[in-house]
């Protein structure tokens, strides 16, 4: 058979499972030969078939994510390295880089904190950004601070890059200009489906409302806070007004920020300057 017939096949029985089949088959079967997908599309004719590519396939078809199946997913300008121990980085949160760019204008934050850090995907996006800044990552499970290390490594990082385990920003020490927060934030009750099934449920739900990691991040933030930086926030679709309101209630200032979707997913939070 064909890549090009493999393909078309392969993206027929993906649709009862995913909302990209074509992109889902083209990047299992360029991992299935060991090329990138750009290399696929390019040489698909001088390409041979592979075995190994129905054992993925199957797999996906079992409803595992794609990321995890090829142990790979991009985000920004980087390539990180995933696991089921980490949530599969995604482009809603890129929405968190763009508010920080915006925020500094040409400019570059010094020192990076990156609370909840999972892959590392935040925090390693902002220093392959910013080549002259610092930044730490902090996270609850140290199988996924052994994931941000390693993917740290490979991406030249680990010298700019520090990881420590801990319950967000306790025991953190000094100040930053900049401050990156993907919390967990579904409700207990929420039903779920699709490639989150597979993700770690511990950084996915966060009480009945969705609210309580950031009920305990909000009165962190002040502290960890430099004058002039700012906290950039991931949340859900329909929880501006509520999450708004806890950093308000800190003293606060608060913008929100749609994704390319033009949902409701980044509050950027910043100290009131001077009267």
């Amino acid at each position: 058979m064909s890549i090009a017939q493999a393909l078309r096949d392969a993206a027929a029985r993906l649709q009862s499972v995913s909302d990209t089949p074509r992109l889902d088959a083209e990047l299992l079967l360029a991992h299935a030969l060991g090329i990138d997908r750009n290399d696929l599309l390019l040489r698909q004719r001088a390409l041979v078939l592979t075995p190994n590519f129905d054992a993925l396939l199957e797999r996906r078809l079992a409803g595992e994510p794609v990321a995890y199946i090829t142990g790979v997913r991009d985000f920004w300008t980087i390539s990180l390295h995933v696991t089921p121990d980490v949530l599969i980085p995604r482009p809603d949160t890129e929405t968190l880089m763009e508010a920080a760019l915006d925020h500094f204008r040409g400019g570059s934050p010094t020192r990076v904190l990156d609370l909840g850090t999972g892959s590392g995907a935040l925090l390693l996006a902002a220093l392959d950004q910013w080549p002259r800044a610092t930044g730490l990552g902090v996270d609850i499970s140290t199988a996924a601070l052994t994931v941000a290390q390693g993917n740290a490594e490979r991406l030249g990082l680990a010298e700019r890059a520090a990881f420590r385990l801990g319950n967000w920003g306790e025991g953190v020490s000094g100040q930053f200009d900049l401050i990156l927060v993907n919390p967990p934030y579904i409700a207990g009750n929420a039903t779920l489906a699709g490639d989150v099934l597979h993700e770690p449920h511990g950084a996915l739900f966060a009480g009945a409302e969705g609210l309580d990691d950031y009920r305990r991040i909000a009165p962190m933030l002040p502290a960890l806070l430099l004058p002039g930086g700012m906290a950039a926030i991931e949340i859900g679709y329909d929880q501006r007004e509520s999450v708004s309101a806890l950093l308000f209630s800190q003293g606060l200032s608060v913008v929100c920020r749609p994704d390319l979707a033009g949902h409701d997913r980044c509050l950027v939070a910043t100290l009131p300057g001077p009267c």
